[in-house]
């Protein structure tokens, strides 16, 4: 106990090793979380972590969660598994009162989501979407500038997602491109970028015009392209633009924001370098910008991680929702079933949208 009586560390478990769970587990480590146990139903993804990340040969590994939850005095649970049990898996969390870092996307369904929420409320939990480029250092700049109010009127915004996923990628994991436990293209890789477009241009949508197609990907049952038009309340547009299908590798993740006074751009594999800078008020040098908001991770998943994992430590600690919370990934999910609704529909779609799933979308291709 500190001198406050809090308790100096919080108890940390993560539930799914697969590939995105190394940058969660070195998160809790730099942020001092006393890790208690590892779950994963296959035995050798536990021990493969803790090689990796140099954790104790002696710490606890399950197979089901549920024993884990019984088990264990757990205050912050990381949901990593396939994204289709991430709802059922976490709403058994809340019941017994443990706050939650979720991999995006935080369901599958705005049913689900809202589940999630309504829990969180009523158990008085903390959840957080795992959307962490929001807290990219040129991110944060960008954000820095719109909440000032730099831009002045946004006219358009644009998020480009141009990435290569080829057949091994989808045999390591034979649920990726499921409509039943991720979609395709736009709910895995590109939602990252969806979210930060939305969150930029104001959150609030009051329609949707997409495509979506499967060009290269015949082993997937989802998309590996797809390309919408949004439009805000605010009066402001947006355009996505994200495909898996780049010859050869990862090309680049990009953010573009307009506005009367301001435009910028955001690059790099996956939005963490400033390319772009000019503001009519010059309050700033756009080269010293671009110098110092320049980061290049060593893979498409970035530093953000850390600082997520920070904010949600500190929302728990202060009884604060999260930067990221549970609504903000509600509506990154939102927007990509209204994105699969529009396509398969041939229409436009109108915001709210009401209930759906990715399931719906079933034999679609």
């Amino acid at each position: 106990m500190n001198t406050r009586g809090e308790p100096l560390f919080m108890n940390y478990a993560i539930i799914g090793c697969g590939r995105i769970s190394p940058n969660h587990i070195m998160a809790a480590k730099e942020n001092n979380l006393k890790i208690v146990a590892l779950c994963d139903l296959i035995p050798a993804n536990m021990d493969d972590k803790i090689e990796r990340c140099g954790l104790s040969k002696d710490i606890i590994k399950y197979i089901d969660y549920n024993e884990m939850l019984d088990n264990e005095d757990i205050d912050l649970i990381a949901i990593a598994t396939e994204s289709g049990k991430h709802a059922a898996i976490a709403l058994d969390c809340i019941e017994k009162g443990i706050n939650l870092i979720i991999e995006k996307p935080i369901a599958l369904s705005l049913e689900d989501a809202d589940a999630i929420i309504e829990a969180a409320e009523r158990k008085g939990v903390q959840v957080c979407a795992c959307h962490q480029n929001r807290f990219n250092k040129s991110i944060q700049k960008i954000r820095e500038a719109l909440e000032k109010g730099r831009f002045g009127q946004l006219f358009h915004g644009t998020a480009h997602i141009r990435w290569n996923r080829g057949p091994s990628y989808y045999q390591q994991a034979p649920w990726r491109g499921t409509w039943e436990q991720d979609g395709g293209a736009l709910m895995n890789q590109c939602i990252h970028n969806i979210d930060l477009l939305r969150w930029m241009m104001g959150d609030e949508i009051t329609e949707v015009v997409a495509y979506t197609d499967r060009l290269n990907h015949e082993y997937i049952e989802a998309e590996d392209l797809g390309i919408a038009l949004v439009k805000f309340r605010n009066g402001a547009y947006g355009i996505i633009e994200g495909t898996t299908n780049v010859y050869h590798s990862n090309l680049e993740e990009t953010l573009y924001i307009f506005g009367e006074k301001g435009t910028v751009k955001v690059g790099g594999h996956s939005v963490n370098i400033i390319e772009e800078w000019l503001f009519a008020d010059q309050a700033d040098n756009p080269e010293k910008v671009k110098d110092q908001y320049h980061e290049n991770p060593p893979n498409i998943y970035g530093y953000g991680h850390k600082p997520l994992y920070a904010d949600m430590i500190d929302a728990i600690k202060n009884h604060r929702k999260p930067y990221v919370d549970a609504q903000a990934g509600r509506r990154a999910l939102e927007l990509v079933l209204a994105i699969y609704k529009s396509a398969a529909e041939g229409q436009s779609i109108q915001f709210p949208l009401g209930k759906c799933s990715t399931v719906d979308f079933k034999g679609r291709f």
